[in-house]
This record gives structure tokens, sequence and C-alpha cells, in this order.
């Protein structure tokens, strides 16, 4: 790799593949043929939308040593240019652009796009949880390339709001520590108001302090019915 910098490449082998080229490691084919594709989701992570392992070549030294060639072709380095939003009637193109967090200039890094979009871990700070955290249970977003050109990658955010949840039932199951009345009265996720991932996620943290039950074995399932714009609980 002549482009990308070479200390931050060692760097990443190091923290991330389990065949460890820089030390001594067994090579196990399956290994390395994950490690490939992390070092090209890494490569992707730095704006080479395109990179890839070209070849590889193991050659015996001894009985206990290999050589390892790996060839990459990194392909031209990606920046956004263009977001575009299509079917947001709630909030508008520059409030979404915002809150996404990518801006034009940026390198563009599908991994990072998805989870802005997506899910961005438990504080729900991305644009699907904006959404859902306010009952629109049905809300659906495609990210989609409309245009590459040069060093230069155009986005729609195609999005269709659908309307907001309303909670229809709360149905338990698995609970034979307590009675029900005393799960529900824990819950902020009541029949009749609109769906929230917030509130949700709100609701398992008091109910496993509770004491009766373990935390990790809570587990909510929304079953939307799109017919009626409701949604169960499970």
């Amino acid at each position: 790799s002549d482009t990308v910098n070479k200390q931050q490449l060692k760097e990443f082998i190091n923290d991330n593949v389990k065949l460890n080229f820089l030390k001594s490691s067994k090579f196990i084919k399956a290994d390395f043929e994950e490690d490939k594709q992390s070092l090209i989701s890494w490569y992707n992570s730095k704006g080479y939308r395109d990179a890839d392992v070209i070849t590889h070549k193991v050659e015996k030294i001894d009985n206990e040593y290999i050589d390892l060639h790996i060839e990459v072709e990194e392909g031209n380095k990606y920046y956004v240019r263009n977001i575009d939003w299509i079917g947001n009637y709630k909030y508008t193109d520059e409030f979404l652009t915002a809150k996404l967090g990518i801006k034009k200039g940026d390198v563009y890094n599908k991994e990072r796009i998805e989870q802005r979009t997506l899910f961005d871990g438990q504080n729900g700070d991305d644009i699907n949880s904006l959404y859902s955290d306010d009952g629109y249970l049905f809300f659906r977003l495609e990210v989609v390339e409309v245009r590459a050109e040069n060093d230069s990658i155009d986005l729609e955010m195609r999005m269709s709001e659908g309307e907001q949840a309303i909670i229809k039932r709360i149905i338990l199951k698995g609970n034979d520590r307590t009675s029900d009345h005393v799960v529900l009265r824990e819950i902020r996720t009541l029949p009749g108001q609109k769906y929230s991932r917030k509130e949700l996620i709100r609701t398992i943290r008091e109910l496993g302090q509770l004491g009766y039950f373990d935390p990790e074995q809570i587990n909510p399932q929304p079953i939307p019915n799109l017919a009626d714009g409701t949604v169960d609980i499970v």
C-alpha cells in the first residue's frame, strides 16, 4: 500500500485481525479469510470504497513458518458530495443532515453512514431512532449511491415515514417470579400511547432494577400491525 498511511495499517492489523501478521501466529485458513474481509472493511472506512484483495500467496519456509504475500488494490479515495433527502415530511432536509452528522467533503465511510442512519449505539442518536422514539415504527430508510464520479459520491436518503404506531397490547411471557401487575406498573409503554423505542429501553432498565429478572433476559418484541397502525409489545 502506497496511499494509506502504513503506520495506521500496522496498528489496525495489530488490533483487529485474528491472524497477527506482525508476530508469530498460527495460520488458520478460515481466520485468514475473515481477516481479509476485515482488511477491506478497514480500507472502506477510510474512503477506499472499491478496495479489494487482488491476490494472496502462501509460501512455506519450513515446518513451522510461512511467508504470506497479500496484494491489495486500493482504488480511489472517495468523499461525500451531495446528500438529498426524499420522502421526509416531519423534518427538514437541513435538520436531518445535521442529525446525520455527515457533511459534504467528509470521507465516504459506508459503515459510519449505516450507523448514523440505522443504529448508533445505546444512545439512539441516529436517524432511525429519531423516528422510532416518536412512534414511527413503520419508518423505513434506504441509502442509495446515485452517483460516483472521480473522487465524489452523491447520496439519496429515500425514506418512508409511515404513521405513528399506537400501542395496542402489552403481553407478558415468562414471568413466574411475581404477579403481573407488579411488572405492568413499571412499564412506560402503555396501551393507547405512541410507541417509543426510548421509553421501551427505559422500561427494560427499570424492570431489571426490580430484582426479579435478569436484565439481559428481558427481550421486548414489538409486533406491528400495518393494517390498523398499532403495535403489540411482547
